[in-house]
């Protein structure tokens, strides 16, 4: 018990603490409507988006854009039910794998680590979801900073790519690209999908990184070392 408190549960404390006065600070310098969002509602525009704070659904009937296509699976993908069912696989997985249970508690405990700290800071910051921007799905009644679909992506991808190098495969020329697509591509995608969808300020997004990489870096110091 002492081992968890000091290894998760004073790390996470100082986690929470730190994000909720970063989301203060960016509600403070730049408002609930903040210069970064302009680059994003241009872009919307551009392809055709009328802004809609209401969350209206996509009608199916109409055509739909190219960044609209790719960016509407990658957010489904990063939603609560996919993240937790996508966790619970690789756990599974992992521990045919290897039959190590740290390993195999390894994604699960990242996830569990990441959401934490993304429920008791959301609750700390309270900001709104961007305005006056195309929002195609509802978003959740939380906070928007930090993304915490952002967070749950990064630290579950990074941690299986950790474990991937675990199994000895970091020097192979065949491993990079794997590892690679799951530290930095699918991540990165995913943040990018729910800028675009009018889901959450770019600020979100990169304090959602900075948590997913720092619970990602927890697990992997404590159970994967």
């Amino acid at each position: 018990m002492h081992r968890f408190l000091r290894s998760f549960v004073l790390p996470a404390l100082g986690a929470i603490a730190v994000l909720a006065a970063a989301g203060r600070v960016a509600r403070l310098v730049g408002g609930d409507d903040p210069l970064e969002d302009r680059p994003v509602r241009a872009l919307q525009t551009a392809l055709g988006h009328q802004p809609d704070d209401d969350g209206a659904q996509v009608d199916p009937s109409e055509p739909r854009e190219l960044l609209d296509r790719v960016t509407a699976p990658l957010s489904w993908y990063s939603g609560v039910p996919q993240t937790i069912a996508n966790g619970t696989f690789w756990c599974g997985v992992t521990w045919c794998l290897t039959r190590d249970w740290r390993s195999a508690v390894a994604p699960g405990a990242a996830l569990a680590l990441e959401t934490a700290c993304f429920v008791g800071s959301a609750a700390l910051v309270g900001r709104p979801r961007p305005r006056a921007v195309w929002r195609p799905e509802q978003p959740h009644a939380t906070s928007s900073f930090p993304s915490g679909h952002t967070a749950a992506a990064v630290a579950l991808h990074t941690t299986l790519a950790d474990l991937l190098d675990r199994r000895g495969a970091r020097g192979t020329r065949g491993s990079r690209v794997p590892g690679y697509v799951l530290r930095y591509g699918i991540p990165g995608a995913i943040a990018l999908s729910r800028i675009y969808r009018g889901q959450h300020h770019v600020s979100d997004t990169v304090a959602g990184v900075v948590l997913g990489r720092w619970s990602a870096a927890v697990v992997g110091r404590e159970l994967l070392s």
